[in-house]
């Protein structure tokens, strides 16, 4: 079943990053773009990553970042905010 029909990404495709070492939504799309376009799989694969990794579970645990090498797909940079930029009131 798809999760994300904008990149066809499947649930066994959201399984096996999470088996890699995925935890987070962010993390899903780092490795295969789900979640980035429309973002309404959102919700679907935080549900998905419910079952696997429960925060409970990850308390006092260091997790390191899923490696992009380890999914075979190129990692999304990170965009900084823009600053908050406030121009003067003509007069």
């Amino acid at each position: 079943m798809y999760v994300c029909s904008c990149f066809g990404i499947t649930e066994a495709q959201v399984k096996k990053h999470a088996d890699a070492g995925a935890c987070t939504p962010r993390q899903i799309a780092s490795a295969c773009k789900a979640g980035t376009d429309c973002g309404g799989c959102v919700r679907r694969i935080q549900a998905l990553l419910g079952r696997d990794c429960s925060r409970r579970d990850l308390v006092g645990q260091q997790r390191e970042p899923v490696a992009a090498a380890a999914v075979g797909q190129p990692m999304a940079m990170p965009v900084a905010a823009a600053p908050d930029v406030r121009l003067p009131d003509a007069a």
